[in-house]
Formats: C-alpha cells, structure tokens, sequence
C-alpha cells in the first residue's frame, strides 16, 4: 500500500513538473513564434526571438556600443539615443516587431497609424504598464491611472493648468529665476564670466515651481518632501541600470531597505502636511493665488467618496515625477541649442528686449507676445524631446491601418524617430529651424501627427502649458541678462534614463550684458 502512494505521489508531481514545463515552453517559445508568424503572413518582420531574452542581447549591446563615446555637434541623434530602431528599421521597414524578453513590441512611426491608436481608434489601446520601479516613483496618479478613475482625477485637476491659472505664476517663476541668476552672477570670474552646469541648476529651479503648484501656501513643507523624492529617483536610476533579476526589488538589499524607507516617510510627510492644510484651511481651495494641486484634490475629496487620501498622495507623487524632469530637460536642451546657435540667440534676445525691455520682469502678457522664443521652444521639443518613446497596449485583437494586431501586443511609437523623419519635416529634419514654426505648430510639417512631444489625444500631457510657460520665462530673464556658449569641455551625448538628458552634463559660458538702453516701447 505504501508503496502504491509513494508511486502515486510520484506520478502526481511528475505531472505538476510537466505542466509546469509545458506552461514554460508555450509562454517562453510556442506563444513567440505564433505571433511571429501572423505578423510574418502581413509582411511584418523583425529580429528573430530568442528563447526567454528575445532582443535583450541585441538591445543592451548597440545601446552600449552607441553610448560609449560623444558624438560630434549634430542633431542627427536617432542612431545614438535609439540605435535599436535606427539599425533594424534599415534591415525591416519602419514596421516591425522587436522583442523585449518574451514580450513583443510592434514599432509605429506612421503618422496616419499613430494618429488611429492616439485618437480615431483610441479605445483599442490603453496605456502599457510601467516598469514597476517607475511606477513605483510616478505613483498611481494620472500617468497610470486608467479608465474611469483617470477620468475623474483629469477633471479635478485640469483647473490647476487652465492657462489663466497658470499666468498668476508667472511673479513667482520669475522671483525663483532672478533669484537663481543673481547667484550665477555672484561666481563671475575677473573677466566676468561664468561656467554653469545648467541641468542642476535647472533641476532646482523647476522644483520651486512644481512644489509651489502642486502645495500653493504649503510650499516649504512639500518641498522637504520631494526632496525625499529626489533621493528615490537616484536610488531607482542605479537599480534601472544594474539590476535585471525579476524579483529583485522585493529583496531586503541595503538599497532597497533605503529605498522603502523612503517611500514610507514620503507617504507619512504628505499625510502630515494634509492633516495640517485641513486644519488650516479646511477642503477649500485658498482663495486668492492660483489654484494648487494639494487644494483641488482635498476638496474634492470632500465632495466625493472616490477620492482618498492615498488619492491625493499618489497625485501629488506623479505630478512632481513628471513635471520636474520634462521641465528641466526641455530648458537644458533649448540652452544648448541656443548656444550652439548663435544666430537664434541673438534673434530671441532682440524679441525679449523690445516686448520686455532689458531688465523689466516679463509680465503674463508679455510671455504670450514671444512668437520667437515659442518657435525656438517647440524646435527644441522636437529635436530633443523629453519622452523619446511610448507605449500602447491592444486591449483587443484590432485592426490598424490594414494589419491586425493581437490583443496583447505592445505598440512601441518611437517619437524621436517621428520628429527626425525627413518625409515629415524635409531634408533639414536634422538641423536646427525653429523657422519651420513659424506659421505656428499645425503647419510646420507635412503632416498634423508629425510634433507629438507631449504626447496625443485624451492623455496628452496635462501640465504642457505650465512647462512652457516656465521655460519662456526662464531664458526670457536670462536673455535680457547673459550671452552664452558651450564651454569647452561641453560633450554632445544624449541619453535615456527615463528621459532624454546629456550624459556628460551641459556646462555652459554665461557673460553678462551690459544694461540695455532699448526701452520697452520702442521697435513696436
């Protein structure tokens, strides 16, 4: 009798042991290659899966290869920033499948293709999950939210961006520039210039202004906060890039303990600074200034069930996350392009000086009159823009543009390869022209798809206008100041980590202008 259960224990776990395997081999190997194979019958091809890794081997090692040195002073930077698409869109067409792991991705860069998944066939696609360490940071807020929730938070928080809040900011961004500019100008050296490494600089600067919009009378208290925050993000940057095991992260390493610690102290400030902003003020929004995010998400908490208060903390976590990094990144990169282009320099600076004059604080209306400093900013979103890709998820199996894609398929939209693409923007699509603009953003290429920085459709961007808002302000003030070049140890190496920043820093020349005598209504 023993005997007989020892050999039916047997059978049982080898037969737990085979499904086991077979679950491995259709999820790792059968599955793979019967999604290679529909797309093979339309015409879509790509790099061959390999068991478990798919491309992972391919990928890690041209980004490697591409990142190991500066490239020269060019724009053209698709081969470096994404040499992945670059390489394989020369072997396979624009279309074609890339394999992350056993998860395959369908490359899309035709504007009529994006324009379907981003808005006439929208409700086919949702968002792709993060990477749990960035969602982690990002929080549960806009950026990841879906469906009727996402909804809901959009509506409450959409006052905060409403222009016309926004523009009772603009004293405030420009009290933290001044503030910013008038230590540059305390480091000048004999001959009076300056050499700044503008991403810290502006990294703080954006923070003022985020905290500020997301707390309002709260300030200082959020900024502790997101102080704690920034700590995060350097510890979740170094797992980014050395840790590759699944699982890792719930492991008690020294960095993760830190990073959890983190977190939790994060969640507990915020739930601190909530209770106080209560017994201040109440759920009220404050009446005079602009409306904050804190503000909004408390009284709507106040009126609806829906919002918790782990609601309003993963708001206020996504809302630093995103803004901060795509704010500073756009104004470092605009800072590079302008000194690497005097030309253009010169020309906005002549714009700022008529509209504003030489020292006058540019006034909400003023920020509006800067049609130059506009052009400059959207041909620096479109070179250099801060998210070079996104990801959308077929929530069923659909039709796009003629092909039909599985449910489940990842469609990768390569942005920076859209905004480099000759056949939408010409043969200058690598150079610098912020003249393309110049009759506004609808017709500055071929086609209305083709300048997608802040994304498309219902889930575009929400804070857009705040970023470019800070950034007009921000290089208004330091055009009616500064003149500046790269400085001689400037390397020209984009990068991603998340976003798209210079992997050697941008230290940059500031010489200071003499005072200006144009007054502010002449030229006119």
């Amino acid at each position: 009798m023993d005997g007989v259960l020892q050999w039916l224990k047997l059978v049982a776990v080898s037969f737990m042991v085979l499904v086991l395997v077979l679950k491995v081999i259709v999820l790792l190997w059968w599955r793979p290659k019967r999604i290679e194979d529909h797309f093979s019958r339309q015409g879509i091809r790509g790099p061959p899966y390999h068991f478990f890794i798919g491309n992972v081997k391919e990928l890690v090692g041209m980004m490697l290869k591409a990142s190991s040195q500066p490239m020269p002073f060019s724009h053209n930077i698709l081969p470096r920033v994404l040499s992945f698409y670059h390489h394989w869109k020369k072997i396979y067409g624009a279309t074609f499948l890339v394999w992350f792991g056993p998860t395959v991705r369908l490359t899309v860069a035709d504007p009529d293709l994006i324009r379907e998944i981003f808005t006439s066939k929208s409700e086919f696609y949702e968002k792709n999950e993060a990477h749990p360490l960035i969602r982690q940071l990002e929080g549960d807020g806009l950026l990841s939210l879906k469906g009727e929730k996402w909804a809901h938070h959009r509506k409450i928080i959409t006052p905060t961006f409403h222009m016309e809040n926004l523009k009772l900011l603009v004293p405030l961004v420009a009290q933290r520039v001044t503030h910013m500019l008038d230590k540059w100008s305390a480091m000048s050296t004999n001959t009076g210039e300056i050499e700044i490494e503008v991403c810290e600089w502006f990294q703080t600067l954006t923070e003022d202004v985020i905290t500020r919009t997301a707390f309002g009378t709260s300030y200082e208290d959020g900024k502790a906060i997101f102080r704690l925050q920034a700590q995060q993000m350097v510890l979740a940057a170094e797992a980014f890039q050395k840790v590759f095991i699944p699982g890792y992260r719930f492991l008690p390493t020294k960095r993760n303990i830190r990073f959890w610690k983190l977190d939790r102290d994060i969640k507990k400030s915020l739930m601190k600074l909530i209770d106080g902003r209560k017994n201040k003020l109440g759920n009220t929004v404050q009446e005079k200034g602009p409306k904050d995010l804190l503000g909004l998400m408390m009284q709507a908490s106040n009126s609806s069930p829906n919002v918790t208060v782990h609601d309003i903390i993963e708001e206020c976590k996504s809302f630093f996350f995103a803004g901060k990094q795509t704010t500073s990144n756009l104004l470092t990169w605009t800072t590079v392009l302008l000194a690497m282009h005097p030309h253009w320099q010169v020309l906005a600076r002549e714009e700022v000086l008529k509209v504003c004059g030489s020292r006058d604080i540019p006034s909400k209306d003023d920020v509006v009159k800067l049609k130059t400093l506009t052009m400059i900013l959207n041909e620096s979103l479109r070179l250099y823009p801060p998210t070079i890709a996104t990801i959308r998820r077929a929530k069923i199996d659909a039709e796009l543009g003629g092909y039909r894609i599985l449910r489940d398929t990842e469609l990768l939209i390569p942005i920076l390869a859209v905004h480099h693409d000759q056949a939408i923007w010409g043969n200058d699509a690598n150079e610098f022209n912020p003249a393309r603009f110049s009759e506004g953003v609808a017709r500055a290429a071929k086609h209305p798809v083709g300048f997608i920085p802040f994304g498309l459709g219902v889930r575009t961007c929400i804070g857009q206008n705040l970023a470019i808002l800070q950034a007009k302000l921000t290089l208004s003030i330091i055009l009616q100041r500064f003149s500046f070049r790269l400085a001689p140890t400037y390397q020209h190496a984009p990068t991603v980590l998340m976003l798209l920043y210079p992997q050697y820093g941008a230290p940059i020349i500031f010489q200071p202008l003499p005072e200006s005598t144009v007054p502010r209504d002449q030229g006119s």
